[in-house]
């Protein structure tokens, strides 16, 4: 259970959650709402799914999108922008996984879905928040994982776009410096209801919290982490 203490404030500011109804996408959401700041929450899938756990209140404004598609990234983005004026924040929260296959095993379908929600949705959020984010100094975050330093057997795709997570970023805080600050960060397993139920015998206490990690997020957005830019910070708990 998080013990979090800190205190950010992001008043006036705006922020794009997205993956905003998964386990990490809502505490990010809540995390930021807490610090006062009007959180667009962006996912394909809505708050009234079934499996979604986002619960909107008045300062979290709900945007339907497939951020695989570049069009509908752009369009979801120039919306934000018509209903709130400017982009503070981007948090890059989409993500999924797959795993247990070797490479001469895995199916193209599987790494093109995690490439597209992994990679792709990052790199495509980016590209069309920058020039709003500029305007304000803003920050981009997004999750990359412990699991993307090194190869492994079993889920090497996901590694591998997780990996690729942590080289946009560097390369986004190189092509923005001065202008839009870019950080990662890198969690171990994450507590949440499907990794809980995918790993049921793990031992869940070495797990990290969804609010932990939504909190260094926020830390990497705030005047705290002014000089911070292009990092991969690890967010690993107790595991």
């Amino acid at each position: 259970m998080s013990t979090a203490t800190i205190e950010f404030d992001f008043d006036g500011t705006v922020a794009i959650v997205t993956g905003a109804c998964g386990a990490l996408g809502s505490a990010t959401v809540s995390q930021f709402r807490a610090a006062g700041a009007t959180v667009c929450a962006v996912d394909v899938v809505e708050p009234e799914d079934d499996d979604a756990l986002l619960e909107p209140d008045a300062g979290t404004h709900f945007y339907q999108a497939d951020l695989t598609e570049e069009s509908a990234v752009e369009g979801v983005i120039a919306d934000i922008l018509e209903d709130h004026g400017r982009i503070d924040h981007l948090l890059n929260v989409a993500g999924t996984w797959r795993g247990g296959s070797p490479i001469e095993e895995t199916e193209t379908d599987e790494v093109d879905l995690l490439l597209e929600v992994n990679l792709k949705t990052a790199m495509l959020a980016s590209k069309h928040a920058l020039p709003a984010l500029r305007e304000q100094e803003g920050a981009i975050v997004s999750v990359s994982a412990r699991s993307g330093l090194e190869g492994g057997a079993g889920d090497g795709p996901y590694r591998i776009t997780k990996a690729g997570i942590r080289i946009l970023t560097e390369t986004l805080a190189e092509e923005n410096r001065g202008e839009v600050r870019a950080n990662c960060v890198m969690p171990s397993v994450i507590d949440t209801p499907m990794n809980r139920e995918m790993m049921a015998d793990a031992d869940h206490d070495t797990w990290v919290d969804p609010e932990d990690i939504a909190e260094v997020m926020a830390f990497l957005c705030s005047e705290g982490a002014s000089v911070t830019s292009g990092g991969s910070i690890p967010v690993y708990g107790e595991a």
